[in-house]
């Protein structure tokens, strides 16, 4: 299994920088200009597994871009920001039962309410979650995805969002920074779920699931 992760420090000064910060679909089509536009499948970003998050930095806002394949960083306009990718290989080896570990994952915490609770209750098809039920939420997604959480710590973000090119749709998606240690289950599972992404929203910025073995203290 192959996965990259491209550090980028946007120049805030950069008007390219400036506009992709502004929307989550802007910021999607720029970092999918990174790739080969041959790719011979129907749903591109999930064929490449990209995936990213935007967040802020030591050295200002940054973007986390997540990848199957390495993508080329020359690509993005001259003066744009700083770019730097690593393979991610050593960590995704690196994990076995029982390790502990610190997580962040911005995700998009919803709830999908049957016909007859919609129409009872005059719910929306798709129901944003906050508070305890976004925790539940999280630990249930924690759990299929190979991880028993030990430490949970929750913020809501502004929703991702931005208009479509056809300029016909506005693309709107809630998150929640989920954060916090755990201890890996199930590797090969937790494998597959960091390379796919956890959740709705994974084009725009939703899902991307990072891990760091977690420090012992004296």
């Amino acid at each position: 299994m192959s996965l990259w992760l491209t550090r980028i420090v946007p120049d805030q000064r950069h008007r390219d920088a400036r506009r992709d910060a502004a929307s989550a679909v802007g910021l999607h089509h720029r970092l999918m200009s990174l790739f080969p536009d041959d790719v011979p499948s129907t749903e591109p970003r999930r064929e490449l597994g990209v995936l990213f998050r935007a967040e802020p930095g030591p050295s200002g806002p940054q973007i986390l871009l997540q990848s199957a394949r390495q993508p080329d960083i020359g690509k993005l306009p001259a003066g744009y920001g700083q770019a730097l990718t690593r393979p991610l290989a050593p960590l995704l080896d690196a994990l076995r039962p029982g390790l502990p570990v610190r997580y962040r994952i911005a995700a998009n915490a919803i709830r999908k309410p049957g016909r007859t609770t919609r129409e009872m209750y005059q719910l929306g098809a798709i129901i944003p979650l906050s508070g305890r039920a976004a925790d539940e939420w999280w630990t249930r997604q924690a759990e299929t995805s190979g991880l028993t959480l030990t430490t949970l710590h929750a913020t809501p973000l502004d929703a991702a969002h931005g208009a479509r090119r056809d300029g016909q749709q506005q693309v709107k998606h809630a998150r929640t920074l989920f954060e916090g240690t755990a201890l890996i289950t199930d590797p090969d599972r937790l494998r597959t779920r960091l390379t796919e992404g956890i959740g709705k929203g994974k084009a725009y910025g939703c899902g991307l699931l990072s891990l760091a073995p977690q420090k012992e203290t004296a």
